[in-house]
């Protein structure tokens, strides 16, 4: 077994920030399918969220890395029929797009929801006591084709909350858990369901099964891939394995030297990395950074990594929150810089900021220019004509100045 590897916390930084693809932009008339599906193989996976306070967040993680590319990419890549669609809906952490190719690491997953483990308790109880509605939901799909929980619902009075489906949404969960059915597309952001034998290639249905030691073993190892560096817990987290799962599988991983220990300044527990592991001298990377972004979405490992503790207030009530409803950290320069407020106002045609936070000990002059500068290139990609500055901190004033000499203000 190879000795354990040390990283100082910057080359762990250093390390994380190239596994997630940090390695600079392209230009818009640069950026094809095949960058796009190059950097979600790379990550994994990109979470689903329906915030549409700026755009929906599945979107930024690209944007963060690619720049100015167009979403509707993503939306063929990842709901188109044909050749183009390379990747699928599933629960990976969250609600995710992840690459076709991962569907085989995912069924163990999904015969677990046919039992009624790994899934919330009220649809397995769903699973378990309503298997007639179940059927016949399932018959409706195979008959008609891709269907929303809507065209199908038999309730009366409308529903509410989360958990308030009808008995048709939960029946389409429930399948949709035990991938019996899959999401064809989307309608607005209404998911499609339909038989996976319709939407996933069959050389990827026919792949044999895999055990499900083999599926939580692909897992961590394209989790440690992704993550650069990480704990047992970060990279079990990434997929949202079970401790009881990911701990035996990473003492295999490292036995078959498929994954070796070490240990990053001032992190208490043992970390793990990919063998003989490539520091950058140097990760020139700005970027604002959606709060579902695989970068920071584990929270205690952002605060390893960056000493930036970032909790999304969205949920806060307004006189509670700290730092505003949908705040974007601010990466510059190997570390998370400043924290932004911001808003599409598309019936105005304006990117709001309403409000800036700089991280001690906070942004010199090109710092300050390369946020002005990634606001004025999200503003362009959101197809918004102007920058509403209402924020009256004092780094509002130097965000101010730096969007001036962009000519962006």
């Amino acid at each position: 077994m190879p000795a354990t590897v040390s990283f100082t916390l910057k080359q762990a930084r250093r390390l994380a920030l190239a596994a997630q693809g940090f390695n600079g932009r392209q230009p818009p008339a640069a950026i094809k399918p095949v960058q796009l599906n190059r950097l979600i193989e790379r990550l994994g996976i990109v979470q689903i969220d329906s915030v549409n306070a700026l755009v929906r967040s599945h979107y930024l993680p690209l944007f963060s890395r690619l720049g100015n590319y167009s979403p509707d990419l993503l939306d063929q890549a990842a709901w188109s029929k044909g050749r183009r669609r390379t990747l699928f809906e599933y629960w990976g952490h969250e609600a995710s797009l992840l690459p076709l190719s991962m569907y085989p690491l995912m069924r163990w997953r999904m015969q677990r929801a046919t039992r009624g483990e790994d899934i919330y308790q009220q649809l397995a109880r769903f699973g378990r006591e309503q298997q007639e509605t179940i059927r016949r939901v399932l018959a409706s799909v195979e008959e008609l084709g891709a269907l929303g929980a809507g065209s199908l619902s038999t309730r009366q009075e409308r529903a509410g909350p989360w958990w308030d489906w009808s008995a048709e949404k939960h029946a389409l969960e429930w399948l949709f858990a035990t991938g019996e059915v899959t999401v064809a597309g989307r309608r607005g952001f209404e998911r499609l369901y339909d038989l996976p034998e319709r939407v996933i290639p069959s050389a990827i249905l026919q792949q044999p099964l895999l055990s499900e030691a083999e599926a939580q073993r692909g897992l961590l190892l394209h989790a440690a891939t992704a993550l650069g560096v990480g704990t047992e817990k970060d990279l079990r987290d990434y997929f949202r394995l079970n401790p009881a799962d990911s701990r035996p599988r990473l003492a295999e991983l490292v036995e078959a030297g498929e994954l070796q220990t070490c240990e990053v300044q001032d992190w208490r527990q043992p970390a793990y990395c990919l063998p003989e592991p490539k520091v950058p001298r140097k990760v020139e990377a700005s970027a604002l950074l959606s709060p579902f972004d695989s970068l920071i979405w584990e929270r205690s490992r952002t605060e390893r990594l960056f000493d930036f503790r970032y909790r999304l207030e969205i949920y806060t009530p307004q006189d509670k929150r700290v730092y505003g409803y949908y705040v974007l950290p601010f990466l510059h320069n190997e570390r998370i810089a400043a924290r932004v407020d911001l808003r599409a106002e598309r019936a105005l045609s304006r990117l709001a900021v309403h409000a800036v936070h700089e991280e001690e000990p906070g942004l010199d002059e090109a710092g300050m220019l390369a946020l002005a500068a990634n606001l004025q290139q999200m503003a362009d990609w959101l197809g918004l004509e102007r920058i509403q500055l209402n924020c009256q901190r004092e780094s509002a004033a130097k965000l101010r100045v730096a969007l001036a000499r962009l000519g962006g203000n």
